[in-house]
């Protein structure tokens, strides 16, 4: 493990012009055994995780947190490099500071890789674990988090020095050049007491007025004569995609059996295809967490244009929804509606899909302008 360390090191780092760890990055790990029975069993078996790094010119140190809540927590220092390359980052504890905890505790080596999605920064991928009392081999698993402004504990003593370096030394702004400025007017100035002089007077001649004349007598009306009466017959009704009844549009897509009106919140956001899953499995299961710290994110969310979930809050338990996959369906589509921006904006949250045998993690961002999209495909 040492020797993976010393290799990374090696390799060329984020350099200062590179993307910056330094930071808070909070999230989740599970272990691998576990996950598939708990899952089966309805249990959120996730462990919450906050790293706090302070990256140098080819490494970066910092602490961890692993923790259920801020009461049962182990906290331990760490240390870790990057690869500039293939932004793969290894980061190991080193040293178990303090511990709250119930039951045993281990010392993580976790190698995850960056991402960057908009301005959201993301560190996913695995553990390996070993106990700190004989360094047997604790259970492994997956890991997720994502950059975020906040700690649930206390900022470490490096970033509060760092912020305030920030402040005394804010980064120079570019300059804009001052918008261009009309030349001044010769007009006079207006002088208390005095009259302003009258506008000029227009080029264009006036109509001269037409003399009054004596009347004309007035014709006499011709006689009217009657129009055939023909039967009142309506007017056949356009055809549209809008329904006037709801004022709103209808999409039906070839092959699919998507055919309610499109909800308003479609139709005034941006909505993002965040991923397609193609499977063989006949039903779906969906299960949707808060991502990262439980901020009040609230979430609407509608199967083939049908309102499936209401403004429901997220948190760390799971929201459960089935969806039954039709072959005659092209696809069938989901759609994630932020009610509001949470504590913390934007709207996180994670779903993890269960189709057959295999399961699937998507990542959710959405706001108030943007619709978070995922389409389901099957394929027999």
């Amino acid at each position: 493990m040492r020797a993976v360390l010393v290799f990374l090191l090696c390799l060329p780092v984020f350099s200062a012009s590179a993307q910056d760890l330094t930071g808070i990055w909070r999230g989740h790990f599970k272990s691998g055994e576990s996950s598939k029975l708990m899952d089966s069993l309805g249990i959120d078996d996730r462990y919450k995780f906050e790293t706090q790094i302070n990256q140098t010119d080819k490494s970066f140190e910092g602490v961890t947190y692993s923790y259920k809540s801020t009461v049962f927590y182990g906290k331990a220092s760490c240390y870790g490099a990057v690869n500039t390359k293939t932004k793969k980052v290894f980061l190991e504890e080193n040293k178990l500071i303090e511990v709250q905890s119930l039951g045993g505790a281990c010392l993580m080596t976790l190698f995850l890789q960056y991402s960057k999605v908009g301005n959201e920064e993301f560190l996913e991928g695995k553990f390996e674990a070993s106990s700190v009392k004989d360094s047997t081999a604790c259970p492994g698993g997956t890991v997720f988090l994502r950059k975020v402004p906040t700690t649930d504990f206390y900022k470490e003593p490096f970033l509060v020095e760092r912020e305030q370096k920030m402040k005394k030394n804010p980064p120079p702004v570019a300059k804009t050049p001052p918008p261009a400025t009309k030349p001044a007017t010769t007009a006079k100035p207006l002088i208390a007491g005095k009259k302003t002089a009258p506008p000029p007077k227009s080029n264009i001649a006036s109509a001269p007025k037409k003399q009054a004349t004596t009347p004309a007598r007035p014709a006499t009306p011709k006689p009217k004569t009657p129009k055939p009466s023909v039967p009142n017959i309506p007017a056949p009704k356009p055809k549209s995609n809008i329904d006037l009844a709801t004022d709103s549009f209808k999409k039906i897509a070839p092959g699919t059996n998507i055919g309610t009106p499109v909800p308003r919140v479609f139709e005034t956001r941006v909505n993002e295809l965040v991923k397609t899953i193609v499977t063989s499995a006949k039903d779906v299961s969906i299960k949707i967490y808060d991502n990262g710290t439980i901020d009040n994110d609230t979430v609407s969310v509608y199967v083939d244009n049908k309102l499936v979930i209401s403004k429901h809050r997220l948190t760390d338990k799971a929201l459960t929804l089935k969806i039954n996959l039709d072959e005659k369906a092209t696809f069938h589509e989901l759609v994630m509606v932020a009610e509001n921006l949470g504590e913390i904006p934007p709207n996180t949250s994670l779903m993890i899909v269960n189709a057959g045998d295999k399961q699937y993690e998507v990542r959710i961002t959405s706001t108030e302008q943007k619709n978070a999209v995922i389409h389901f495909k099957r394929e027999p």
